[in-house]
């Protein structure tokens, strides 16, 4: 069987080698003090839901953002898809007042199976320059600095990615909702519902998912609820929604509830140990953990901290709080020498303030 890895790193992309001075040269990067001149970097995170484009001005330190509709090819197809890019592309340019011409490197963090159809036609439109990449890619810059580490996404999907430190890189999960998204808000969601059909039926354990669920879905039963999954049908998002409920049914107790967190860890953590393995991480690594899911806290976090501490007990856990987006301008930054010109948490805040009307406006 092939084992080629899943997701290849442009060059460019790739984390310095931290053994000589010589790897970290020979992958391309400069180092902005010794004379980077980019200004302009345009990260973009394309998702199921919507897409949101950020433009950096390296020497003002200000931000501007557009969003586009969802651009996930799976889900909209390649057209759609490609426009909504464009379009957040578009917007956020617009709004710092420049020509496309004076950006200075772009990087498109895409979800979805595959994004080489979506890559084709973006640089088609724009310019062979634009980088595209699997939105887990930004994940792990999100969640490690763009350093070697991993980065585990559980939101509505699941994914893996970890670089090592000699830039290999391996990806585990991500196969969406019907063959893979184990420990998802997906996954939680559709596990929750099944887990009250069977209390329905007596042939498991009795659980408070049951009246949640009827309660949640606006259905009259549990088994009304069967029929509402198959004839509405509920979207995936939707159904990740439930999760919610699942979270809190498990920090209040419920034994169903607590176990379906401990068993979506359990094989979320056989994912982050396949890649441990395969980029040969060691050491205080960082796995930093991104997405909706793992606003349960505790009763997700800490079953999963134990799985990944079974196997590289020194390996820094945390829940990372920056946008996605965050990772494709640290990429874009790599991509175009000017790595390190912005603190990583002077870009969070930059990020933080710019996405505060929207949260508001959300509420």
């Amino acid at each position: 069987m092939n084992r080629d890895p899943l997701v290849e790193l442009p060059p460019e992309l790739l984390p310095p080698r931290t053994d000589s001075a010589e790897g970290a040269r020979a992958t391309g990067h400069a180092n902005t003090a010794e004379g980077g001149t980019a200004r302009f970097v345009l990260g973009i995170d394309g998702g199921a839901t919507k897409t949101l484009a950020a433009l950096l001005d390296l020497e003002r330190g200000t931000l501007h953002l557009g969003q586009g509709g969802p651009s996930n090819e799976d889900a909209v197809g390649t057209r759609s898809a490609v426009q909504a890019l464009l379009e957040a592309a578009d917007e956020a340019v617009g709004k710092a007042g420049i020509d496309e011409e004076r950006l200075d490197a772009e990087v498109i963090a895409l979800a979805g199976t595959d994004t080489d159809a979506v890559a084709r036609h973006v640089r088609a439109a724009r310019s062979e320059d634009w980088l595209v990449v699997n939105d887990v890619v930004a994940a792990w810059a999100t969640a490690t600095d763009a350093q070697p580490g991993i980065g585990v996404i559980s939101g509505t999907g699941s994914n893996v990615l970890g670089v090592g430190a000699d830039g290999r890189a391996w990806r585990a999960g991500g196969w969406g909702h019907t063959l893979g998204d184990e420990g998802s808000g997906y996954w939680f969601g559709i596990e929750s519902i099944k887990a009250a059909l069977r209390d329905r039926e007596a042939s498991g354990p009795e659980t408070a998912l049951s009246e949640a669920a009827v309660e949640f879905f606006g259905v009259p039963s549990v088994e009304g609820l069967a029929a509402h999954v198959y004839s509405k049908p509920l979207s995936k998002g939707e159904i990740a929604a439930f999760a919610i409920e699942t979270a809190k049914l498990a920090e209040d107790g419920d034994a169903v509830a607590c176990e379906l967190y401990r068993h979506g860890a359990e094989l979320l953590g056989e994912q982050i140990a396949a890649v441990i393995h395969r980029t040969g991480l060691q050491g205080a690594f960082p796995v930093g953990l991104i997405g909706s899911a793992f606003k349960a806290g505790a009763v997700f976090v800490e079953p999963l901290t134990r799985a990944v501490h079974e196997l590289a007990p020194e390996a820094r856990i945390l829940v990372v709080e920056m946008a996605p987006v965050g990772g494709s301008l640290l990429l874009a930054m790599r991509a175009c020498g000017c790595e390190g010109a912005l603190s990583v948490t002077e870009l969070e805040r930059l990020l933080d303030e710019a996405l505060a009307p929207e949260s508001s406006a959300a509420v």
